[in-house]
C-alpha cells in the first residue's frame, strides 16, 4: 500500500487477528495502512441460528462466500485484492467443475472491477491446481528444499505471465523482517562491462614472474592444494597488494574465523584491519548451512557493482558446496558467476583444498576447466623436513612459468625461491634430491 492505492485482503483460512499480528511481526500496521480485512467467517457467524439442514451446506456457503467478497469489492472499490487461500474454496466446491467455474466467475467480475489480484494456494489438491493454472494469467510457484542440517532453502520459480517477457528457472529468496528479499537467477551475458585488460602484482615478484606478469583482470585464478599449504595466505597476499595500489576488494570466507584470519595475516606483515575500518576490504565471513546459492551470488554483485570491488577471493569452494543441493548445480552457478566477474573485469581467486595430508586425495569437486589459471601447492620432503612448493599448470592469459620453485611463508609473507631443477617428485610429495641446489631454509640461523 505504499503506492497510496487501496488493498483488501480475503482470508478463508485466518482470522483477521492472526493476519494482524503476523503484520505486526514485520512491523506493518494494517489498520493504518488503509487495508480491508473480509473473513469467511466472522465470530457473530458461528452461533446456533446459523445452522440450518435444509441445503447442503457447502452449496450455501460457497454462494455466501462468493457473493461476500462480491459486495465487499463493489462497496469498497479496492485496487489490489488478496484471495487467500483457493483451497479452501476448491473444499467448498467439492466438484472440479463447480470450483473451475467459480473461479472463472470471480476472475471476470475483477476484471470488471479494473483491480489486480493475487490468488494463493496450498496445493493441496493438484488438480485443482491445474485448474487454475489454465484461468490465471500468471503463476508463481514457492516451494522450499528441507536439507538434513541447516536452514531450508526457499526458491521461487515463475511458471507463466501471459503477455511480459519473464525469467525462468529458480530464483532463491529468504523471509525477512520487514518483507521477502529476491534474488533473481544471474544471467552473465547481461552485465557485459568494458575494462582495459592488464596484469595486477601480487605483491611478490617471484610469484608474478611464474605466472606470467601477474594476475589478469578480467580472469579467475584457482589456488589447489592440501590444507596448510598456504592457499589462504596467498590469496590475502594478493588482496593486500590490490589494497596497496589503492583498489577495494572483497573476500567471501567460508572456512576460517575472522578470529584467526586477521591475527595470521597481521603476523605475517599484512595488515588489513586498516582497510577494513576503512571499507576498501569487505570481509565477508558466511556460514555454508545458512546462505544458499543465490543469494551468495547477490552479495558478490553487490560488492563489485555498488561497492566498486576489484578483487573478489572465494574461500574455500568446498565449503562452498555444502551450500548447494548439488555439484551439478555449483557448477552451472558458479560457471555464471565466474562469466559475470570476468566480464566486470574483476581480478577473482578461488580457493580449493585437496583432502589428504599431501594433497593426493580425491577433490570435493573439479574446476579446473573452468578456471584460467591454476596454481598448484604441494609438500615435499628434503633433508629430514616437510617443505612446500608452488607451481601454474594453467593459464589461458599468460605464458607462464612451467618450473616449480619451493613456498614458504615467513616474516616477510609469501616467499617463492628459484626453481626445484635438482628435485624429481616434487608434484607427487615425494621429492627426491639429486643436486646442490639451495633451499630457502638454508640461510636461516640454526
Amino acid at each position: 500500500m505504499e503506492a497510496g492505492e487501496s488493498g483488501l485482503y480475503v482470508t478463508l483460512s485466518e482470522t483477521a487477528a492472526e493476519l494482524r499480528d503476523v503484520a505486526s511481526s514485520h512491523g506493518w500496521e494494517l489498520d493504518k495502512t488503509g487495508i480491508d480485512i473480509f473473513e469467511l467467517v466472522s465470530p457473530d457467524q458461528l452461533g446456533p441460528d446459523a445452522e440450518q439442514s435444509i441445503l447442503h451446506p457447502a452449496e450455501m456457503e460457497l454462494n455466501e462466500t462468493v457473493q461476500g467478497v462480491m459486495s465487499r469489492v463493489q462497496g469498497t472499490r479496492p485496487s489490489r485484492i488478496v484471495f487467500d487461500s483457493l483451497s479452501e474454496m476448491r473444499l467448498l466446491a467439492q466438484d472440479p467443475l463447480r470450483y473451475r467455474r467459480q473461479v472463472l466467475a470471480l476472475k471476470h467480475f475483477f476484471a470488471r472491477s479494473n483491480c489486480t489480484v493475487l490468488m494463493l494456494d496450498d496445493l493441496s489438491d493438484t488438480a485443482g491446481d491445474m485448474q487454475l493454472r489454465s484461468i490465471a494469467h500468471g503463476v508463481v510457484c514457492l516451494q522450499q528444499t528441507v536439507g538434513q542440517y541447516g536452514s531450508d532453502k526457499r526458491f521461487l520459480r515463475v511458471a507463466k505471465m501471459r503477455g511480459i517477457a519473464f525469467r525462468s528457472g529458480e530464483h532463491d529468496f529468504t523471509l525477512t523482517t520487514g518483507g521477502i528479499e529476491v534474488f533473481p537467477r544471474l544471467i552473465a551475458a547481461e552485465h557485459h562491462k568494458a575494462f582495459t585488460p592488464e596484469n595486477a602484482s601480487t605483491g611478490n615478484a617471484a610469484l608474478d614472474t611464474t605466472l606470467g606478469g601477474g594476475l589478469a583482470r578480467g580472469s579467475n585464478t584457482l589456488f589447489v592444494g592440501p590444507s596448510g599449504v598456504g592457499k589462504t595466505t596467498t590469496a590475502i597476499a594478493c588482496v593486500h597488494a590490490a589494497l596497496q595500489r589503492g583498489e577495494k576488494a572483497a573476500y567471501f570466507l567460508f572456512d576460517e574465523g575472522l578470529g584467526t584470519l586477521m591475527p595470521r595475516a597481521k603476523a605475517l606483515g599484512y595488515e588489513l584491519e586498516t582497510h577494513t575500518e576503512s571499507g576498501r576490504l569487505l570481509l565477508n565471513a558466511l556460514d555454508p548451512a545458512e546462505v544458499s546459492a543465490g543469494e551468495f551470488t547477490a552479495r558478490v554483485r553487490r560488492s563489485v557493482e555498488r561497492d566498486g570491488a576489484r578483487a573478489v577471493v572465494i574461500d574455500s569452494l568446498n565449503a562452498y558446496l555444502q551450500a548447494m543441493p548439488g555439484s551439478k548445480f555449483l557448477l552451472l552457478q558458479m560457471h555464471e558467476l565466474l562469466t559475470y566477474l570476468n566480464q566486470r573485469g574483476v581480478m577473482t581467486i578461488l580457493v580449493l583444498g585437496q583432502h589428504g595430508v599431501l594433497g593426493q586425495g580425491r577433490m570435493d569437486i573439479d574446476l579446473s576447466y573452468l578456471s584460467d589459471s591454476v596454481v598448484l601447492f604441494r609438500y615435499f620432503e628434503a633433508q629430514g623436513k616437510l617443505l612446500k612448493a608452488i607451481s601454474v599448470t594453467k593459464s589461458r592469459t599468460n605464458r607462464h612459468a612451467t618450473s616449480i620453485h619451493e613456498f614458504r611463508l615467513g616474516a616477510k609473507g609469501v616467499e617463492v625461491g628459484v626453481a626445484l631443477t635438482d628435485f624429481e617428485g616434487v608434484v607427487p610429495g615425494v621429492g627426491r634430491y639429486a643436486g646442490d641446489i639451495a633451499l630457502l631454509s638454508d640461510g636461516d640461523a640454526r
